[in-house]
Formats: C-alpha cells, sequence, structure tokens
C-alpha cells in the first residue's frame, strides 16, 4: 500500500461520509465540496482502494436492540503475537469490537456485548483460553460518537 496524502477535499468527503455516508449522494458532497460528483465518485473510490475508507457498516445501538451489556475488556497479550490475536478475538461470540493499544499493560481492548452476564463471561474464557490475561472488565452505560472535526473546514 502506498502513503496516501489527503488534500482537503478528500478530508470534506471523509468528514461527509462520517456524518451520514448512507444518506448523502456523490452529488451531495460535491456541492460541500464545490467539486463535481464525478470528482466525488473517483476520490471515494480511490479512498476506498487506499484503505483510507475501510468499509461502512451501521450504527447499532446494541440497547435498543435487546442487547443491553456492553462490556470493555483489558486484556494483556504478548507483544509479538497481539497483533496477529485481532481476528482471532473477533470470531469469538459476542466480540463487536478489537483495540490494539500500545502503551501500559493492556494491550488489547475488546468490546463485547451481550444480554445478560452470562452471554459476556464467555468471551472472557475464550480469551484466558487464547492465552490473554484479562486485566479489566468494564461495564459501558452509554457510547456516543462524532465525525473527526479535522476533516472539516467548516
Amino acid at each position: 500500500m502506498t502513503e496516501y496524502e489527503l488534500d482537503e477535499t478528500d478530508r470534506e468527503i471523509l468528514y461527509a461520509l462520517q456524518e451520514d455516508a448512507r444518506n448523502l449522494s456523490s452529488g451531495d458532497i460535491a456541492e460541500r465540496t464545490d467539486t463535481s460528483s464525478s470528482t466525488v465518485r473517483k476520490r471515494i473510490q480511490r479512498l476506498e482502494s487506499e484503505s483510507v475508507v475501510k468499509g461502512y457498516s451501521a450504527d447499532v445501538d446494541y440497547q435498543q436492540s435487546g442487547f443491553p451489556l456492553r462490556m470493555l475488556l483489558f486484556c494483556t497479550a504478548p507483544i509479538p503475537e497481539r497483533g496477529n490475536l485481532i481476528e482471532d478475538v473477533l470470531d469469538i461470540p459476542g466480540v463487536v469490537s478489537v483495540q490494539e493499544l500500545v502503551t501500559g499493560e493492556e494491550n488489547l481492548l475488546v468490546t463485547a456485548v451481550g444480554e445478560t452476564d452470562s452471554d459476556i463471561t464467555p468471551v472472557a474464557q475464550a480469551l484466558l483460553d487464547m492465552g490473554l490475561s484479562v486485566v479489566d472488565e468494564v461495564l459501558v452505560r452509554s457510547h456516543e460518537s462524532t465525525p473527526f472535526e479535522g476533516f472539516s473546514s467548516q
């Protein structure tokens, strides 16, 4: 993969996609970026091919969808293995994300969701079975996010 340098138009496109990728057309984004629809489509294709945009997904409210527990599990993995374990951790039922941390004792942050404690306990056990240490567990009440303002010139 080549190192892709973002310009102002790319950043505005990224901001728009983060705001509402599902409902904004290339024409809508073109108006915001003062470019043409075809330019926006080409830019998005390039951002995707360069893995700047890795995919599109729904922002699910797990609590509203019947899975009220969101647990953060701070884990310690052997440093040479932590990056290689991510895909295996993502395969554990109930796990919705994994973050590789580079400072501190905990070097993997695993997010799992479930209906009850009995849904989360097998996740922790699977992590232990993989040779990870579960250092801390945190129950999350709510989670909100916003588009990264560094992409917007406004």
